[in-house]
């Protein structure tokens, strides 16, 4: 097996972000050195379009396809793997899917800046029928519906906030000494990712209502947008913190990277862990379950990249075969869900174990 790792850069005019594009080609083959390489393997080129290769969750996705690539065609296929940063910004990504299809990519897998406008992305797809497996992103049906070769693979984003609202009101429960002013209601700020996601909206959305349903009372401060970031959660938590001080007994993040950037402003002023609020994200990283198993964060949940990952990767690779992919699935179905997971102190171990060393 040959690892070539390498960076290029695009432009292609003023009004163009220049674009750093990670490119991980991974040629792959169970073949030792000694043996003589097998004749006519299938090539196959995958691009891997990412909104930023800096979100954690992301970042752990990429690693994992990569792995489960290697896996999935070791013996019968020669993989190169391509993955393009887009930067958060959209028009990058549509240059850098051109010239991934310039350079002959078989099939492509697109985490989408911008959910709500993938109309040159498909048409790209289309016109040069290089099929797509849409990830992370969820677009809407009408959308997917566009062209048949087009599929997605994610989590579905109800569940993560249900999940979250149930951990809360579990804990609470447990934990009553949480209402720290005795007043039988838990006053809460909402740290949000993007404003325009639909993980944002949904999540936010029914943590809440889902905590309330089991009897819990609370009451809202504030809500922020951190857009994911830790650094501006942080940010956005010490103007808070500056403003409610100790009023503050719950903070609900959107994802991890989020609730991590809370949990830093606190520990940044001095404070132990059981003088922290109540702080709750969504995702299950690497470094959050640690959070969850020393008592900084009270929860999070699951979002299986491991399994969306192998999922990814078993669509592109039966895609780029030529494959019937429903006789690879066993469904007809073009979208692809894997459920979320609770995580407390409880069972954090577990899927840290199960992480493994994919910080």
């Amino acid at each position: 097996m040959k690892i070539r790792r390498s960076c290029i850069s695009s432009a292609a005019g003023p009004e163009r972000i220049m674009a750093i594009c990670c490119i991980f080609a991974v040629l792959l083959s169970s073949v030792s050195c000694q043996a003589p390489a097998r004749k006519n393997k299938t090539k196959i080129k995958i691009g891997v379009l990412v909104y930023d290769e800096g979100d954690t969750f992301l970042k752990g996705a990429i690693n994992e396809m990569i792995k489960s690539a290697k896996e999935k065609s070791r013996g019968k296929a020669d993989v190169t793997i391509t993955v393009g940063d887009a930067s958060g910004d959209q028009n990058t990504q549509n240059d850098q899917m051109e010239d991934m299809i310039a350079n002959g990519c078989n099939v492509l897998a697109i985490n989408l800046v911008d959910r709500t406008d993938p109309t040159y992305i498909i048409n790209l797809a289309r016109k040069n029928d290089v099929p797509v497996v849409f990830f992370n992103r969820e677009l809407v049906r009408h959308d997917l519906d566009r062209w048949n070769r087009l599929y997605y693979v994610g989590a579905p984003a109800v569940r993560s906030g249900m999940m979250q609202g149930e951990e809360i009101a579990d804990y609470v429960k447990k934990h009553p000494e949480i209402d720290r002013n005795g007043d039988g209601s838990i006053q809460y700020v909402l740290i949000k990712g993007e404003l325009n996601h639909q993980d944002t909206i949904i999540r936010s959305e029914k943590s809440v209502s889902t905590a309330a349903s089991y009897g819990l009372n609370l009451d809202r401060l504030a809500e922020e947008s951190a857009n994911w970031s830790r650094a501006q959660a942080q940010n956005r938590m010490s103007q808070l913190i500056n403003e409610y001080g100790d009023k503050i007994e719950l903070v609900i993040c959107n994802n991890d990277d989020m609730a991590l950037g809370v949990i830093d402003d606190y520990k940044k002023r001095g404070k132990k862990t059981k003088e922290l609020p109540a702080v709750f994200g969504v995702d299950g990283t690497a470094e959050a379950l640690k959070c969850v198993e020393n008592g900084e964060l009270k929860g999070t949940v699951y979002n299986d990249a491991i399994s969306q990952a192998d999922k990814i990767m078993e669509f592109s690779i039966a895609l780029a075969e030529k494959k019937d992919v429903s006789q690879v699935t066993g469904s007809n179905e073009r979208s692809f869900y894997i459920d979320y997971q609770k995580v407390t102190r409880d069972n954090a171990s577990s899927f840290a174990a199960k992480l493994g060393d994919q910080e």
